[in-house]
């Protein structure tokens, strides 16, 4: 049973900051010779067409990271080492590829899909290069960027995701976020255009403490007008957004908007000076003792890349001499120089700098590790090196060029011949900021992974980056449980974990465990619920979160003497399925008390499992409760040392028979492909992706089923119910086991391990599992395969025995 409930909404009013503007020139020293390295060292990571791979796979490159590549190298004065990649954006017509969808779908009509935070990176890059933004690829980047910032309707102001074809608009969501906002202020300041629409939703997005949110997230209201959605819902500012969890800070978000608002102040916008000293006194006040600053979710600890970042902009208001100066130490205690590292294992990555100073110290006796991750950083630290502020960079000052700094080639250009592009298509979303790490945007290529397609579709469909929401009968509800759904598949996936840290942190908010676990504001008197606290328990222990203990005392408390679980209040679940008793004993797996005979006694005759727990007997049952049921039997907490293949001590020889039979039952359906198909053969994506995970948790093969649901991957990454059919977003949870051939319960993190691994070896009074090692072979084939040797064999030994009685009878010597 589901439960969702709708988000209270609630609104904060800022009270308003006076403060004298600031104004001068930084004292504090930048460092060209350290900003030139790095543009040396990141211009031997480009491929020789000015490219760089992008780290999900596919055809095309990682454009924004080549963007990011391009301004550090300007800001450094070494703009000529970037122009491998202008050439190939412009002269080779390879931006389009970057800002509409024309590149994942060539030919389809998606050139008028427009990705607003992708063309107002791409202006400025266009302006940072010396080249005409009004004619850059065949394109008005200036019109464009104009032309992406909404007129009207709930998004008024936001550079914005849309078509400008009416058919294709139903395809694209709006994800635009304040990287491109902040992008497109600085672009159309460079300009000469300054869009007061823009830089007043800019504003709207910085919280009362002066920090801004990345994210651009909606809140129900009652408001009416046309900021109003047909659903009755708006974007938040970023203090009404607080109080629901939607407004954390980011210190990549801050720093780049700082820098957008001196870009409009210096074009000639009024009334900025307020937010500006807000955002200074907010940076000063939040920089790390070591020097350094964080970024937003999952980036918060002190790092190179936000650093940079907020370095540049605080150079450019200047009077923070005191931070900019720690902010430069920071950075360069995190970059290979030819002092500390002429003799180790960076001697050859001069100039390189780390995501952070530990990084770089491991890095000295090991090497560089992760080089994607090293790109990002180096790109967007060098600029609180080169000290150079984006709107001085737009309008075409640099540092110096090089004096007495040794010089590397730039790679040369070659002949440009397009690489084939794919012909499918998944919903993009942009990522225009410069961060190591984003939760904003996710794309991913169509040739990518099934798995990294189908984790890009989960975190796609989180409302503002971090719940579920469903409409029914006009009202939007969140959807705690599809919610918990997608952070478990996404941890099975091993995908988007900024994504994850979002998700599970609005679940276990205590007004999220109140609503999903004890149905506030609904129940009258006291409720809990079984399933919902089981996933919360188990969501709170992938995060390390000490919510995870309250929440396993309250679930302890449903558990009766049988070992039952019985949800409390009026909307208590009274299905008592296996499934759902299944959660409740992983969630309890550490003392599951006498659940797990209560489990046990409710085996059918063949080994599988009935769908509801108050069945006392049966001669087969239902194959997605047998997998709940296998994965429940095998769970133990945590730990590192490898299942054994021997029954463990716990464990009494009924529940090792029980598995083992079990199992073995799983065997059975599955086609050669792994897959399990329904009555009608139509392929049961949900049932193969849980038999599959169960099997795996055991010690099978599962890899001939991720490699067929890979097959069936749709367009936009998730999964069909029934073959032909839209895209389901519960069907699509459900698959990411069988994509990631393995379960959850194995995944990275896991809080849970696998107590046995089949098959058993010899020594036990247990049988030993007779089903096949992989699911690309069921037991049937097997025996079959084996009862035809036997016919063969036996065929052989007949016809020799009547071969000698005729060869004797005609005389031959044999």
């Amino acid at each position: 049973m589901r439960r969702g409930y709708l988000a209270a909404s609630a609104f904060a009013v800022g009270a308003a900051l006076i403060a004298a503007p600031l104004a001068g020139t930084a004292t504090a020293a930048n460092d060209p010779g350290a900003a030139k390295a790095n543009s040396h060292w990141l211009a031997t990571k480009l491929k020789p067409d000015g490219t760089l791979d992008n780290p999900s796979g596919g055809s095309l490159p990682d454009h924004g990271l080549m963007l990011d590549v391009l301004f550090a190298m300007h800001a450094a004065g070494e703009g000529t080492r970037a122009e491998p990649i202008v050439k190939f954006l412009d002269d080779q017509g390879h931006a389009t590829d970057y800002f509409t969808w024309d590149g994942l779908a060539p030919g389809a009509g998606y050139d008028k899909i427009i990705v607003g935070g992708a063309v107002a990176k791409t202006l400025v890059a266009a302006q940072v290069s010396g080249r005409n933004p009004r004619a850059f690829d065949g394109y008005d980047l200036v019109a464009e960027t104009q032309g992406a910032i909404m007129r009207k309707g709930p998004d008024k102001g936001r550079i914005s995701d849309y078509s400008k074809d009416p058919a294709l608009a139903d395809a694209v969501s709006n994800n635009a976020n304040m990287f491109g906002q902040a992008l497109g202020v600085i672009g159309l300041a460079a300009a000469g255009a300054n869009d007061r629409l823009a830089i007043d939703k800019l504003l709207t997005q910085q919280c009362s403490e002066g920090y801004f949110r990345v994210l651009f997230s909606y809140i129900p209201t009652k408001e009416t007008g046309d900021h109003v959605t047909p659903d009755g819902r708006k974007v938040s500012t970023c203090d009404e957004g607080k109080p629901l969890g939607l407004s954390p800070t980011d210190g990549d978000a801050t720093g780049l908007a700082l820098s957008a608002l001196l870009a409009a102040k210096k074009a000639g916008a009024a009334g900025l000076d307020a937010p500006i000293a807000k955002t200074v006194s907010w940076l000063k006040a939040n920089q790390k003792p070591g020097g350094g600053w964080g970024g937003g979710v999952g980036t918060e600890a002190p790092n190179t890349n936000s650093t940079g970042l907020i370095v540049q902009a605080l150079v450019d208001i200047g009077g923070a001499d005191a931070a900019v100066d720690k902010g430069v130490r920071y950075l360069k205690s995190a970059q290979a120089n030819a002092a500390a590292d002429a003799g180790n294992k960076l001697a050859g990555e001069l100039g390189a700098i780390a995501y952070d100073p530990a990084s770089y110290e491991a890095a000295r006796s090991s090497g560089i590790s992760g080089v994607d991750t090293w790109i990002r950083a180096s790109a967007q630290a060098s600029l609180g090196l080169s000290q150079v502020g984006f709107y001085s960079l737009a309008k075409g000052e640099t540092l110096p060029p090089a004096t007495g700094v040794p010089e590397t080639p730039a790679p040369t250009t070659q002949p440009h011949k397009p690489a084939p592009k794919p012909k499918k298509f998944v919903t993009p979303r942009a990522s225009t900021g410069a961060r190591v790490s984003t939760v904003a945007a996710i794309t991913t290529p169509v040739a990518a992974t099934p798995a990294a397609r189908l984790g890009a579709y989960l975190t796609n469909r989180l409302v503002g980056g971090d719940h579920v929401e469903v409409t029914e009968d006009g009202k939007t509800y969140v959807d705690y449980d599809a919610t918990a759904d997608v952070v478990l598949a996404l941890r099975a996936l091993d995908q988007q974990p900024d994504s994850v840290a979002r998700a599970s942190q609005f679940l276990l908010k205590p007004e999220s465990v109140q609503a999903y676990a004890h149905g506030a504001p609904y129940e009258q008197g006291e409720a809990s619920y079984a399933e919902p606290l089981a996933k919360l328990v188990l969501v709170a222990q992938f995060s390390k979160s000490d919510a995870a203990g309250p929440l396993r005392a309250d679930l302890v408390k449903l558990r009766g003497a049988d070992g039952e679980f019985t949800d409390t209040g009026s909307f208590a679940d009274a299905d008592r399925t296996v499934e759902r008793h299944a959660w409740a004993v992983l969630a309890t797996a550490a003392d599951p008390g006498p659940a797990v005979e209560l489990l046990l006694s409710r085996q059918c005759a063949d080994g599988t499992f009935p769908k509801h727990l108050d069945t006392a007997e049966c001669g087969s049952g239902d194959l997605a409760a047998t997998a709940a049921a296998v994965t429940a039997l095998v769970a133990r907490p945590h730990t590192d040392t490898a299942p054994p293949t021997r029954r463990p001590d716990a464990w009494t020889e009924r529940r090792v028979s029980a598995f083992v039979s079990a199992v073995g039952a799983l065997g059975v359906r599955p086609t050669g492909e792994g897959l399990v198909t329904g009555e009608g053969g139509e392929t049961d994506v949900a049932l193969s992706a849980a038999v599959a995970a169960a099997r795996q948790t055991a010690g099978l093969d599962a890899s001939g089923t991720a490699r067929s649901l890979g097959k069936l991957v749709q367009a936009d990454g998730g999964f069909a119910k029934a073959s032909g059919g839209e895209t389901d977003l519960p069907t699509s949870s459900a698959a990411a086991q069988g994509i990631a051939g393995r379960s959850w319960l194995t995944a990275a993190d896991s809080p849970l391990s696998p107590a046995i691994r089949l098959p058993l070896t010899t020594g036990t009074d247990t049988p030993v599992l007779a089903a096949a090692q992989s699911d690309d072979q069921p037991a049937w084939v097997i025996w079959g395969l084996a009862g035809l040797a036997a016919l063969l064999l036996l065929t052989a030994i007949a016809l020799v025995f009547v071969l000698r009685r005729f060869t004797k009878k005609k005389g031959v010597t044999p």
